[in-house]
């Protein structure tokens, strides 16, 4: 699923080209996409409406209109992609908005996906979708302190809870594990153990790693991403039984919380402490 750099990087792409371009029609090719309204009134709602600004809020990609927020949610294979003029649609598409810039001609906004699992909301009370998410970790008031006395009001493993979308807005695994490894916590410690400076630590890896994603357009790591390049970065993630960079440990896999999780067991020691003090 793509995470907040690879959703950062599919706003960023799209944004100069879509910006100040005017909805003249709606093309819904797959109504289940549409999450709300229903695909009838999404259509006769979004045309017309006149494209403000582009920007991400945690996974969401989210176009302000004049009247309206559209909010897209890749999931696990979604992409969006413009195009030119107007074209004849993909096999995978599964909405289309055409666009027009007067004395620029007409393109396409295209929702691509494979998997069929993305969710487009056409809303003006975008609070409704977005409200119960975590802080951005990239931005001011995601703080070592904050992260340090939030984490000790959760009795769970700490992998799960940096993967909880309203503790934290955006991280996902790939993240999540790059950022254990470079602050040596254990992904399955327990979140009301970690220590201050282990907080530090980790709120330094989080936001570092994130900054590194973005600045790399995010990690390709199947057919759906090929634009990234962070993949090829990676300290442990997918790279099951190969050395540790930072010591030649052998990286383990193991599943927490029931999603695959990659550590180096020598860097990573876990401390066993109870997860009810």
């Amino acid at each position: 699923m793509p995470e907040l750099p690879e959703v950062e990087t599919v706003a960023r792409k799209i944004e100069k080209d879509v910006i100040g371009r005017t909805i003249v029609s709606a093309d819904v090719r797959w109504a289940r996409t549409i999450a709300t309204p229903s695909a009838k009134k999404f259509k006769e709602q979004i045309k017309g409406q006149k494209i403000k600004s582009v920007s991400r809020r945690a996974k969401y990609i989210v176009l302000t209109l004049e009247n309206y927020n559209l909010l897209i949610h890749l999931k696990m294979s979604g992409d969006l992609t413009v195009r030119k003029g107007k074209i004849k649609p993909e096999k995978h598409n599964r909405l289309i908005l055409d666009l027009k810039l007067p004395k620029a001609g007409n393109s396409q906004l295209a929702f691509n996906d494979v998997r069929k699992f993305g969710k487009v909301w056409l809303t003006d009370q975008p609070e409704k979708i977005l409200g119960k998410l975590g802080p951005e970790p990239l931005e001011k008031n995601f703080t070592p302190q904050w992260l340090f006395e939030n984490l000790h009001k959760r009795k769970r493993q700490i992998k799960p809870v940096l993967l909880d979308q309203t503790f934290l807005a955006g991280v996902g695994n790939i993240y999540a594990d790059e950022s254990l490894h470079i602050a040596k916590i254990h992904p399955q410690a327990f979140a009301n153990s970690v220590t201050q400076k282990q907080a530090e630590a980790l709120h330094e890896a989080i936001v570092s790693v994130l900054k590194e994603g973005i600045r790399r357009n995010g990690a390709s790591i199947d057919w759906v991403y090929r634009g990234g390049e962070y993949q090829n970065y990676f300290r442990v993630y997918d790279r099951e039984d190969e050395p540790c960079m930072t010591c030649g440990t052998t990286i383990k896999k193991i599943f927490v919380g029931q999603r695959g999780t990659h550590f180096c067991p020598q860097c990573q020691k876990i401390e066993r402490k109870k997860h009810g003090s």
